[in-house]
C-alpha cells in the first residue's frame, strides 16, 4: 500500500496487497468494495468480450498494469453532491499520479489510479465530473475515465451498443494519454490540441483504435 507523505488518509492499494488474506488495516473497512473492483479488473478488463467489436482485452493495458504493480486503487466513503467536490479530491490524485514512479515511457503508460466511491448513489455525478475535468487532464497529458453501473452513456468505438465503461461500483480512473486515445478526444478542439501538442497529427489508424 502506498501512503501520501502529507495526506495519509487517502492511501493507494497495490495489486500485491490483494494477495494477502486481509487488506491493510487502513482500508479494511472497504475490503469488500476494493476486492470487488480488483476482481472486476482481472475478470472483465483483462479479458476479451464478444460484444466489444474487436479482438483483444476490453482494456489493452490493464493486464500489464496489474502485473507490473501499477494498478492502484483508492476508496472514498460518503456521497458528494457536486462535481466540484469530486474535482477537488481528484486534484490530489492528479498531482500524486505525476509524482509516482515510473514517470517515463514506456513503463509510465501502465500506471493507473482508480478512485472508488462505493457509497455514491447518483452515478451521473461521475459522468459530470469527468466531463468537467477532461480538458484540464488532457492538457496535462492525462486521461480521466468514468466508470459506474449506470451504465455510462458512452458506447464502444467498435460497437456503439456495447458499454465498455460499465463497472460494478462508481469510480474515476486516471492514466497517461497514449497515441491511441485520439478517438476519445477528437470531438473537442481543446482536447485535440492537447493531443497534437503531445503526439502530433493523429495517424489514420488511431481513428478507431482501442
Amino acid at each position: 500500500m502506498l501512503t501520501h507523505p502529507t495526506r495519509p488518509v487517502y492511501p493507494l492499494v497495490e495489486p500485491a496487497d490483494f494477495a494477502a488474506e486481509e487488506l491493510p488495516h487502513a482500508v479494511a473497512e472497504y475490503e469488500v468494495a476494493l476486492r470487488r473492483i480488483h476482481g472486476w479488473a482481472r475478470e472483465y478488463l483483462c479479458r476479451p468480450n464478444p460484444d466489444l467489436g474487436r479482438r483483444g482485452d476490453v482494456c489493452p493495458f490493464t493486464s500489464a498494469s496489474l502485473r507490473k504493480g501499477l494498478f492502484l486503487i483508492s476508496v472514498h466513503p460518503g456521497r458528494p453532491e457536486r462535481p466540484a467536490d469530486l474535482a477537488e479530491l481528484l486534484l490530489h490524485y492528479r498531482d500524486w499520479f505525476t509524482e509516482l514512479s515510473p514517470s517515463t515511457e514506456p513503463e509510465s503508460q501502465f500506471k493507473t489510479i482508480l478512485v472508488l466511491f462505493p457509497n455514491l448513489t447518483d452515478v451521473t455525478l461521475i459522468d459530470r465530473t469527468q466531463g468537467a475535468l477532461k480538458r484540464e487532464y488532457t492538457e496535462a497529458g492525462l486521461m480521466i475515465g468514468e466508470f459506474h453501473p449506470g451504465p455510462p452513456d458512452k458506447g464502444g468505438l467498435w460497437n456503439p451498443d456495447f458499454r465498455p465503461l460499465r463497472a460494478p461500483l462508481p469510480l474515476l480512473a486516471i492514466r497517461h494519454m497514449v497515441p491511441t486515445d485520439f478517438p476519445f478526444l477528437r470531438d473537442d478542439e481543446v482536447t485535440v490540441a492537447a493531443y497534437r501538442d503531445r503526439f502530433g497529427d493523429p495517424l489514420p489508424h488511431t481513428s478507431a483504435a482501442r
